[in-house]
């Protein structure tokens, strides 16, 4: 990726791409509050669908550190 590309990009993504925070929890069965089972998680991440876009960005989500 060049520097110029990765300039370009917004510090708060991911406050953008949580649209609607809650529906993947609802969708699944999972109280909110409660983690996701990562193998719920995984069940569901393949195709093109909302939900399973949800599921990915769940999946990335996890994987960032946070304080």
């Amino acid at each position: 990726m060049s520097r110029a590309t990765k300039a370009k990009r917004p510090a708060k993504w991911i406050a953008g791409a949580i649209g609607k925070p809650g529906v993947l929890h609802k969708a699944l069965g999972v109280p909110p509050g409660k983690k996701i089972p990562l193998a719920k998680l995984k069940a569901i991440d393949k195709g093109n669908s909302a939900l399973a876009k949800r599921a990915r960005l769940a999946e990335t989500l996890r994987r960032l550190k946070h304080h």
